[in-house]
């Protein structure tokens, strides 16, 4: 095959910056300027495609703007530890005041064998009977835990579970460690990725644990929160955010992650907006593909004067309607699921109004 060689632009130009990201007909070129020195390699990273030229460099090595691999600026190499990761490199050469890259002179692109990440499996449904997960999103300190009312509903919840015949388990996002949202996708959709980017990166992100509740095990998804100055809790938030690449995997590779899968909420607090926060709570689990049963809520408020907190736990604790209302929930939201099981799965729909497709991705 013949050179092909392209000016990709003059050198007092592309000296300015030490890193860019430039494309040479349909190639995307990462070319860096280190130590007096051109480098060009491939602008398209291993891991998932991100655009190295749009990165940093640390030392001489470009560090991937997605999710932060890295390979050397003019070798393409990975950095220590990830040498069997490469990226192509091109020649390049300086002419008359401008740098010329030939086309033709790639080096092969080397992928290291990476183990895929567990949650990555297919998802099946194991056989078994019906599993709810209640998840706490009730923030404290958990070497010195208080009385939370949200909590007191969601055990008697689960206990009603087992008592049923369900298998119950509970998350407490307090007791997690786990990095917030850290917004891959606000760079590319690609860039959100299933499972989570910081799964991924992160042995030690204990997201996963939630991740493979409510996709991989759970039936029913039974959501606990306090009222926050009018909102769900801020451990709420937080898990939802990251839930994000479970929601976009429907934008990028029409592929639903929950499927035949119910949502229940509890909803207490000392002030009130308890509609606001079930609206929020509604509308963010159907946009991951879940269902609801009749009534798929249990909410709890004293109402704005209700500032002596102690009366309002010693309330909740002793409230037959309450402990009824939960039970009840939770016999709605297993007969809701036991029906979802029993039915054939859907074919992907068009959520929300919005068509589904998978976002084309540049080379």
């Amino acid at each position: 095959m013949a050179d092909e060689w392209v000016n990709v632009g003059p050198v007092d130009e592309l000296k300015k910056q030490p890193l860019q990201q430039l494309v040479a007909g349909r190639t995307r070129l990462a070319v860096s300027y280190v130590n007096d020195t051109f480098g060009v390699v491939s602008g398209v990273c291993n891991h998932t495609g991100g655009p190295l030229g749009a990165g940093t460099l640390d030392g001489e090595y470009i560090t991937c703007p997605w999710h932060a691999w890295k390979f050397h600026c003019r070798t393409g190499v990975g950095e220590p530890g990830s040498e069997n990761d490469i990226v192509p490199r091109y020649d390049s050469e300086v002419r008359d005041g401008a740098l010329w890259v030939n086309l033709t002179s790639a080096t092969k692109r080397s992928k290291a064998p990476h183990e895929p990440h567990p949650l990555a499996r297919k998802v099946e449904r194991a056989p078994g009977g019906l599993r709810i997960v209640g998840i706490s999103t009730t923030n404290m300190n958990e070497a010195h835990p208080r009385v939370s009312t949200s909590d007191l509903l969601l055990r008697v919840a689960l206990d009603h579970a087992r008592s049923a015949g369900a298998e119950a388990r509970e998350i407490r996002l307090s007791t997690l460690r786990f990095r917030p949202c850290e917004g891959y996708y606000s760079i590319s959709a690609h860039a959100c990725t299933w499972p989570c980017s910081i799964t991924q990166m992160d042995s030690e992100d204990q997201m996963d644990q939630v991740y493979e509740a409510i996709v991989h095990w759970a039936d029913v998804i039974l959501i606990a929160t306090p009222i926050r100055w009018g909102n769900a809790s801020a451990l709420y938030y937080k898990m939802v955010e990251r839930l994000n690449c479970v929601q976009n995997q429907i934008t990028i590779r029409n592929r639903l992650l929950i499927r035949n899968k119910v949502a229940a909420m509890i909803i207490t607090g000392g002030q009130d907006n308890v509609q606001a926060v079930a609206g929020q709570l509604l509308g963010f689990f159907a946009e991951i593909g879940c269902t609801f049963p009749p009534f798929p809520y249990v909410a709890h408020s004293r109402g704005w004067t209700a500032e002596d907190m102690e009366a309002n736990v010693t309330q909740v604790a002793t409230s037959k309607d309450l402990q009824d209302g939960v039970r009840s929930l939770v016999d709605r939201a297993l007969h809701a699921a036991d029906r979802l099981l029993a039915t054939a799965d859907l074919d992907p729909l068009n959520r929300g109004g919005r068509k589904a497709h998978k976002l084309e991705q540049g080379r």
